[in-house]
């Protein structure tokens, strides 16, 4: 039994958490959260303890030795590993309570009861504040209750403290289905709820050396067949959009109150820091228009990491041996684009990432079988690298050499989870090696190229990464070059207009379309990519 919580004890409560949530993460994927069925708590609480644990084992030097205890550097890892690997809703919310016991234990100099009551309050009040409109008969009763009973057994005997604060999590979490209706008629408990005793169950067992013998809740699993899930919210809104962000903590108060005009389940966390100074959040959001809550971000200081899911495309597929869980994640640079891949399914990464961003973004998705589209020449070894290293953590992962955003569309079109995982990669490749694509945009400096010398301002069309025209009219050099690629052969044209493509373009293209190639069909989207006023695809 140990009478207070030193740095080593904490690697074990992460360690011993993060086990028995893996243990239940099928069991917490299959409760229900309100308003509609819940497929992935478990799954996003075991992603956001991994990353607390892999922050604690590597000692990220993202934190200064500046005299804080040993306990206090190791819970301050495990809060920031947590937050800046956080998925979904209770992940966020995960991170946020551990970042309240940091905060609150971090210079204690030795953590006994009362130190440990006082912390679980202040983590409730951070949970609380996280979110923009918080409800009962989720985790945050189930903190709140916690922290109450810790208060209350006035001891400072750890063990004695921790046991308490279990157990009345426990009960907490046995009343939360008649706290939401949604969960009463379910039968069944609230997921981020049940998570959270089980890391409370493991800090006891830490702290006393014996596991505690509450009963285990009962599940009634009742998801009917593709039915869309989410962790919480209202099923009005379609897209869960996420990332990290750098900002300050005035930028962000405004941040919150215009996502909080956009969707629902808005988390917003950050990391320990001075007002006055840039700090980094957790952005969490369910929304309609994926665009205006990226664009938000941008607003407010610079996001990465922005993931982007839709929750119809989260069905689960026919049982069965192509039933695997299945992911495409896919790097690409400007709002509408990102919102077209996003409404495919596929998690976005913003352009030129990191061999670790892309591997975040990867094991972020908790599918045992994950599609890689670059969409970029220069992204494809990191794509690769990113691949490898997926490997040696048992995800399997196929890199489709898409070199344009208009090659992952076609791509992503032709994928069926019905399809054995190969096959659908060999699929995926043929449909993106099928899609010729283009690029317009204005010569940056004085060139000599295979279509003859450029000065600057010129307008150059590049088709499959070579410069195939040179004009002085935008709209002209747009008509000419999607000619030519029409000129081989092509029944569809898909336009993605760039951030600074003046009005009208896509549509003075689909009109030229129109009048020369009566039979082709034209799909024009905002794509609002950087440089290039024009991306062309042609099938």
């Amino acid at each position: 039994m140990l009478d207070t919580l030193d740095a080593a004890a904490v690697g074990r409560w992460c360690a011993s958490g993060l086990a028995a949530l893996r243990r239940h993460q099928g069991e917490i994927d299959e409760l229900n959260v309100y308003p509609v069925p819940d497929g992935d708590t478990g799954t996003n609480l075991v992603l956001t303890l991994t990353s607390a644990q892999q922050a604690l084992a590597m000692e990220l030097g993202t934190l200064p030795e500046d005299g804080t205890t040993p306990h206090g550097r190791a819970l301050r890892l495990m809060a920031r590993g947590a937050l800046l690997g956080a998925r979904g809703n209770s992940g966020v919310i995960l991170s946020q309570i551990l970042h309240g016991l940091a905060d609150t234990l971090g210079d204690v100099p030795a953590v006994a009861g009362r130190a440990l009551a006082a912390a679980l309050r202040d983590a409730t009040t951070a949970a609380y504040a996280a979110v923009a409109r918080p409800v009962e008969g989720t985790v945050l009763s189930v903190v709140a209750a916690a922290a109450t009973a810790a208060e209350r057994a006035d001891s400072d005997d750890l063990c004695a403290v921790a046991r308490a604060a279990a157990g009345e999590a426990a009960r907490a979490l046995a009343r939360t289905p008649g706290q939401l209706p949604a969960l009463g008629r379910a039968g069944v408990v609230d997921a981020g709820g049940r998570g959270l005793c089980l890391l409370l169950d493991a800090l006891v067992e830490v702290v006393t050396g014996e596991a505690p013998a509450w009963p285990a809740p009962v599940v009634r699993p009742v998801r009917p067949p593709l039915t869309a899930v989410r962790e919480t919210g209202s099923p009005e809104y379609a897209y869960e959009v996420q990332f990290l962000l750098d900002a300050p903590h005035e930028a962000v108060t405004r941040l919150r109150a215009e996502l909080a005009t956009l969707g629902d389940s808005l988390v917003v966390v950050g990391d320990a820091g001075s007002p006055a100074e840039s700090t980094t959040w957790n952005v969490h959001v369910h929304v309609n228009d994926v665009g205006a809550a990226v664009e938000a971000g941008v607003a407010a200081g610079r996001p990465y990491r922005i993931s982007v899911t839709r929750f119809a495309d989260q069905a689960p597929p026919a049982p069965g041996p192509t039933a695997e869980g299945r992911a495409a994640v896919v790097v690409a640079t400007g709002v509408g684009i990102a919102e077209l891949l996003g409404g495919e399914g596929a998690t976005v990464v913003p352009g030129n990432p990191s061999t670790g961003e892309l591997l975040d973004a990867i094991r972020a998705t908790a599918a045992a079988r994950v599609v890689v589209l670059p969409n970029d020449p220069n992204t494809q070894a990191v794509a690769s690298a990113a691949a490898r290293e997926a490997h040696r953590l048992g995800v399997k992962v196929s890199v489709v050499p898409t070199r344009s955003p208009v090659q992952a569309l076609a791509a992503l079109a032709v994928r069926d989870p019905q399809r054995r995982f190969a096959d659908d990669v060999i699929a995926m490749a043929e449909a993106a090696g099928a899609c010729r694509y283009a690029e317009v945009c204005h010569a940056s400096r004085e060139a000599l190229t295979v279509a003859g010398p450029c000065r600057p301002g010129d307008v150059l069309a590049l088709v499959e990464g070579e410069v195939h025209l040179i004009g002085s009219d935008l709209v002209d050099t747009c008509a000419a070059v999607v000619d030519r690629m029409l000129g081989g052969g092509g029944e569809l044209v898909t336009l993605l207009t760039g951030a600074d493509a003046p009005a009208g373009l896509a549509e003075a293209v689909r009109e030229h379309v129109a009048r020369r190639w009566p039979f082709v069909e034209v799909q024009a989207y905002p794509g609002g990519q950087p440089h290039y006023p024009l991306l062309v695809g042609v099938e």
